[in-house]
């Protein structure tokens, strides 16, 4: 546990620790060992259109809320490593994929993660689970909070109001009812044009009081969102500095792009839950026309707890298809990002492809990596931008593809 923690430490820990800079990035891994993102908040549309994962296809992701591992075994891939340094996250995914293979159907596991607020629950983790579970696992679900209750308990009292993220969802409500809106009320429009007026008349003034745009401007006031100090920064120079103004931007886009009714990161955000089934928009893992094959592939999935890079070091030249970053490279400085780099590009196969997400509006490795890893690389940056634009979470600056050419023999 104390080597992974020290990995953690060393992706986000760049300024002393005494430093303004240093004890932001220490008060962030110390809440990022917790759980931080009860659902992932990447689009899965955009990403298995990009990632045209093939049946042969070995694909390596970070695991996070362990959404996307389960939606991407609806593309049959041969296999999917998920790695993550959080125990919270490993633990997480693990319990999805045991809940897909053993739980009795599709409705006990769409109440399990896509209500995730019944005490039927803790019963089926008790009875069904909780004996399949890897030890680490079981003993991270069984063990207590400081109110004694344990974690599994969290799938009894809407396991999406926990983590960093569920927390920062309900303080940004608190928060919009203090000024009299009440956020959930979006969730009634029955058009973008109805959704466009509630955001221009609701939601977009909040960002113009003297306290939000205090709170934003607080690089702690993100940690929420999994944002660590150097993200924050990048994030914040998107909007010449003001957060604010980005913040907006981002939410605009969440609220006025896309058709609320087919869009379930909107129902997280101004819900706090997901649709019930029949009710509104679902992630595909929790789709029931999805559960068969994901049920059937489910031990096609290998969850490490380990670094990306890490776990890259101990595979085979060519011997991987797909790689999937997340928002992690946001964290990282030019040696690390290097050294990530040379180990995707040593393990890739012809054909490969790497995604991933930057919070800013740019392209972050062109003059930070080696052009000699660079180069071998093709990155379409107009699809990149057409992949952005229909990116259904909202939050990120860019989605970003890069492609290994079918005839790379470096």
């Amino acid at each position: 546990m104390q080597k992974r923690n020290l990995k953690l430490n060393e992706a986000v820990h760049r300024n002393k620790a005494m430093s303004k800079g240093g004890l932001l990035e220490r008060v962030f891994t110390t809440a990022f060992k917790g759980l931080v993102y009860p659902q992932i908040w990447e689009d899965p549309q955009v990403d298995m259109e990009a990632l045209d994962i093939q049946r042969d296809s070995h694909v390596v992701t970070i695991a996070s809320g362990g959404c996307n591992v389960l939606n991407y075994l609806i593309d049959n891939p041969a296999h999917i490593t998920a790695v993550d340094l959080n125990t919270a996250h490993v633990a997480l995914t693990r319990l999805k994929l045991c809940a897909a293979k053993n739980l009795h159907g599709y409705d006990d596991f769409f109440r399990f993660f896509g209500q995730a607020d019944n005490q039927e629950n803790v019963r089926a983790f008790d009875a069904v689970l909780k004996s399949r579970l890897d030890l680490e696992s079981r003993n991270y679900w069984q063990s207590r909070d400081l109110f004694g209750r344990r974690r599994i308990s969290l799938f009894a009292r809407n396991f999406y109001h926990a983590g960093l993220l569920g927390k920062f969802i309900g303080a940004s409500h608190v928060l919009a009812r203090l000024y009299g809106r009440n956020l959930k009320n979006i969730l009634s429009t029955s058009s973008i044009a109805e959704q466009r007026v509630y955001f221009e008349q609701q939601i977009a003034p909040l960002f113009d009081k003297k306290f939000v745009r205090w709170i934003v401007s607080q690089p702690a006031s993100l940690y929420g969102l999994g944002i660590p100090p150097a993200q924050y920064s990048a994030l914040a120079a998107s909007g010449n500095g003001d957060m604010a103004l980005v913040l907006r931007q981002r939410l605009e886009k969440l609220t006025c792009d896309f058709d609320i009714g087919d869009n379930y990161f909107a129902w997280q955000a101004f819900g706090r839950r997901y649709a019930n089934q029949g009710e509104g928009p679902l992630p595909p893992y929790l789709q029931r026309e999805n559960y068969g094959v994901i049920r059937h592939r489910a031990d096609r999935v290998t969850v490490s707890h380990a670094s990306y890079t890490d776990f890259l070091k101990g595979r085979a030249d060519c011997s991987l298809d797909r790689f999937i970053l997340l928002d992690a490279q946001d964290w990282m400085d030019d040696e690390t990002l290097t050294k990530l780099w040379r180990e995707i590009t040593r393990t890739a196969r012809p054909g490969a492809r790497v995604l991933f997400r930057t919070a800013a509006e740019e392209r972050l490795l062109p003059g930070r990596i080696p052009d000699e890893i660079l180069n071998r690389w093709d990155y379409d940056a107009d699809y990149c931008k057409d992949l952005t634009r229909r990116d259904r979470s909202a939050i990120y600056g860019t989605v970003h593809l890069y492609t290994l050419p079918e005839d790379d023999d470096v």
